[in-house]
């Protein structure tokens, strides 16, 4: 159990292509987030969810918090769950990973690095909604954002695009691990469920293969 780790479960998507509240669909008894906060859970003593829905996740009994920059992707959603950590070390997780495990979660949590951020590549992509950041990041955070907000000359995708976490990455340096290269690694780990063929897939693995 971590005590100097805060884990932080974002949950900001609008699910547009599923076409309901990913997260709240049904894995079995428990739905998506349920799952993924069980795991946190196991691993952090603080768990706390970033959302601008809070109504919809009073169930969980977990402190929640809004963005402070509304509506601006999940960088918004990782300075938000920063500014309100009360540790330096921070794991950030998407709400969407079910299959995620204990295992992945610990090895990046126990990466020894000086730099603020630590994520995985994997699937030909840096994994950058799954991995620890450091609260030394939110100033950077706060400034892309500020820029954005700020920046009334630029279209919606390119506010969009100068938002994105990847951003954050280059401007403050990460640890990159190759996860695929890990004994442990399996290609299910980062599975992103994002249409409802995808949901099939996982709650076929998770019910009838675990």
């Amino acid at each position: 159990m971590y005590n100097d780790i805060t884990g932080i479960i974002l949950s900001g998507g609008k699910s547009s292509r599923m076409g309901e509240n990913k997260s709240l669909m049904k894995l079995g008894e428990a739905t998506v987030i349920e799952h993924v906060k069980k795991l946190m859970q196991s691993l952090f003593s603080k768990v706390i969810l970033i959302t601008n829905e809070q109504a919809e996740y009073k169930f969980l009994n977990l402190d929640m918090f809004e963005d402070i920059y509304f509506r601006m992707g999940p960088l918004a959603g990782i300075h938000s769950g920063l500014a309100h950590s009360t540790t330096n070390k921070n794991f950030i997780i998407s709400c969407d990973l079910p299959m995620m495990t204990g295992q992945m979660i610990s090895y990046l949590a126990d990466y020894k690095t000086a730099k603020p951020v630590t994520v995985a590549k994997a699937d030909g992509y840096v994994q950058q909604l799954c991995g620890i950041y450091d609260k030394a990041c939110l100033p950077t955070a706060e400034e892309i954002l500020s820029e954005q907000k700020y920046s009334e000359d630029r279209s919606a995708e390119q506010k969009k695009r100068g938002c994105n976490v990847l951003n954050l990455i280059d401007r403050t340096g990460a640890e990159i691990i190759d996860a695929e290269s890990l004994p442990f690694f399996n290609k299910d780990l980062y599975f992103n469920m994002n249409r409802r063929s995808d949901f099939e897939l996982v709650a076929d693995k998770m019910i009838n293969n675990r």
